[in-house]
């Protein structure tokens, strides 16, 4: 049996919930929170269906209710205007200092100016579409989402720091026909499957470690 996941960081805050059952409706209540002010940070939704049973047990917790619970899966909200931006960073971010490398150590071994730039492209394009295989398991969350939305109901959460943030974000949840909408105080636990790519496992021959740990 593994054993249970870290928690990197517990504290305590006050927060707005709401169950949607559309990941449109989520998307767009989301920017215009973003829009009215709200720190993107502070805006999460229900993460991996698949970690409600590692983290609660073998019960079913309806969303209304999982809204409450300190250890319901999170992750910070990423549109799909989001995801694309992740991919095209990425894979600049891999793809350039691999070709870079790979043509600087071909003309450090006596290589061509063409024989290297060629490599270079090569090696950049190859390390580019690694990084999309890396990203594109984000993207397929993206989906999975759009399914929980449907078939059982997203829980959004916004912090809150004021009566009138409170106010502010109710009245922009129930616009965007959020369910079972409340405000509640709640000590959060930060775990490492809560952290953006957390959960992501780059290489299958790696095992199932995540990123970042031993």
């Amino acid at each position: 049996m593994n054993p249970p996941d870290p928690v990197l960081e517990r504290r305590r805050v006050r927060e707005v919930t709401g169950v949607f059952h559309s990941r449109e409706r989520v998307d767009s209540a989301a920017n215009d929170l973003l829009l009215a002010g709200f720190d993107r940070g502070d805006i999460d939704i229900l993460g991996s269906l698949t970690e409600i049973p590692k983290r609660l047990g073998p019960v079913y917790v309806a969303p209304e209710e999982l809204a409450h619970v300190n250890r319901a899966p999170r992750q910070p909200f990423l549109d799909r205007d989001d995801l694309t931006v992740l991919n095209i960073v990425v894979a600049s971010l891999v793809a350039a200092p691999c070709g870079l490398a790979t043509a600087f150590w071909m003309l450090q071994s006596g290589r061509t100016e063409a024989a290297a730039a060629i490599a270079g492209v090569l090696v950049g394009l190859f390390g580019a579409a690694l990084a999309f295989l890396i990203t594109a398991r984000v993207s397929r969350g993206d989906e999975s989402l759009s399914s929980i939305a449907t078939h059982r109901g997203l829980v959004l959460w916004v912090r809150v720091r004021s009566p009138e943030q409170e106010d502010k974000a109710q009245e922009i949840l129930l616009r965007h026909g959020a369910k079972a909408v409340s405000v509640h105080e709640i000590e959060l636990e930060k775990q490492p499957d809560d952290l953006p790519l957390g959960s992501v496992r780059p290489d299958p021959w790696l095992g199932d470690e995540r990123l970042g740990q031993p």
